[in-house]
This record gives C-alpha cells, sequence and structure tokens, in this order.
C-alpha cells in the first residue's frame, strides 16, 4: 500500500489537535522516526465556534474556514485530513466535495466502529451543536444502533464540563463526567461516545467507565490505517 500523508485541522479546540497527533503517534507500529507517519497540524484557533454557528444559523464562517484550512493542507501534499472536532463534522457535506483528498469522517468510523463492538444503545456525550444536528444519531441509525441523548440537566453538564471548564484550561469535574455517565447507563445505554475531543483530553486526564468509546481513538486509528502505516494497540 502507497503510504500517505496526514492533514490534521485542529485548535478545536488547542489541546484536542495536540492530543489528536499523540494518539497517532501512539497507534502506528513505528520504530524509528522515518516509520511514523507524517503529519501536518493546522492548529486554527481562530475558528469561529461550531455549536454557536449551528445554533445560531450563522454557518457560513465555519464553512468558509474550514474549506480554506482544507484546501491549504492538500496543497501542502496531505493525502487525508482529520478534522479533531465533532461538531465540525456537520459542516463536511457543504465543502468536503470541493477537495481532491477524503476527509475521515470522525462520526462514521466510530458509528462503524461501535457496531463492530456489538453495541446496541449507545449513549452521546456531545455539544449542543452535535446533538442538534444528529450527526451522531444519523450514523447510528445507519448502523442499526440506538442513540440516547442526555437529559436537559445532564446536557447543561455536558457543556460546563466543555466550555466552562476544559476549554477554559481545567481538566474537568469527575462529579460531573459521572453523573452523566450514570444517568445514561440507567436508562439502558450499553455504550457511551465521547463525541467532544474537549472529553477526550478528559479522558486523557482522568479514568473513565469501561462503557465509554473515546472518538478520537477511532479516529486516530483509522487515520494512520488508511495512510497505509501499520497499527499498534493503543
Amino acid at each position: 500500500m502507497k503510504q500517505g500523508k496526514l492533514g490534521v485541522i485542529g485548535g478545536m479546540g488547542p489541546q484536542a489537535g495536540l492530543l489528536f497527533c499523540q494518539r497517532v503517534l501512539d497507534c502506528t507500529a513505528a520504530h524509528s522516526d522515518q516509520e511514523h507517519l507524517p503529519t501536518l497540524l493546522l492548529s486554527d484557533t481562530e475558528m469561529p465556534d461550531r455549536t454557536a454557528a449551528l445554533l445560531s444559523g450563522e454557518t457560513a464562517p465555519v464553512r468558509e474556514r474550514l474549506l480554506q484550512d482544507a484546501k491549504l493542507l492538500e496543497g501542502w501534499g496531505a493525502t487525508a485530513i482529520a478534522i479533531t472536532c465533532n461538531t465540525a463534522h456537520a459542516f463536511l457535506p457543504f465543502f468536503e466535495k470541493e477537495l481532491t483528498v477524503p476527509v475521515v469522517n470522525m462520526i462514521t468510523e466510530t458509528a462503524a466502529a461501535l457496531k463492530a463492538m456489538g453495541a446496541r444503545q449507545v449513549g452521546i456525550m456531545a455539544t449542543d451543536g452535535t446533538i442538534k444536528m444528529g450527526l451522531y444519531h444519523a450514523a447510528l441509525a445507519q448502523q442499526g444502533l440506538e442513540a440516547v441523548s442526555p437529559g436537559p440537566k445532564e446536557q447543561r453538564l455536558v457543556m460546563s464540563l466543555i466550555y466552562d471548564e476544559i476549554k477554559s484550561g481545567l481538566r474537568g469535574s469527575e462529579e460531573k463526567f459521572a453523573a452523566v455517565v450514570s444517568a445514561l447507563k440507567a436508562v439502558g445505554c450499553d455504550h457511551i461516545v465521547l463525541a467532544c475531543t474537549e472529553l477526550s483530553a478528559y479522558k486523557d486526564w482522568h479514568p473513565v467507565d469501561e462503557v465509554c468509546v473515546d472518538a478520537m481513538d477511532v479516529l486516530a486509528r483509522r487515520c494512520v490505517e488508511l495512510c497505509g502505516y501499520p497499527l499498534r494497540s493503543c
């Protein structure tokens, strides 16, 4: 298989982009510098907030900037592109057709991975924007799986974890996280997807329940595989 070069649109938030690159590194079965996947990280911290854009309907600035960033990475030689923000995937249909290289879809890849794990009912811990757009709900339905959103109280806890804490430089409340996981398990969820890359960062700092599946982990492994590099357990 011809080996490729990975382009990463990060900065959403900044920690998530760096963490994703570390996950790619960890997932590659390499024994020298030269055996690792070449990676181009564009940490675009000036990207408008994706959830705010979706909730307000003012989506053009995000669409245009994502296309601009993807074109830049394409011009730098990327053969595949990853976006380290789940919510940003709502904008993919508006610009991916204008690229000559594929965007690895974190949401559809995670849904397929959950199907392979034997999941049936999947809780979604994500931003209001991801929930509102039904991104995981649609992808999981295509796999024959049921998606479950947190209740209003628990969704406020998720948003507080993401925006008030992790995006603000804190490591996130274990009490809030546990309350959401407990509520989703109580309604029958056998798996819970960490569908925001700030929650991926949370998982790096805290132990999480074994039912939790990190979408960033799925994306990292798939990117390594699609670029033609061997996987190690991660």
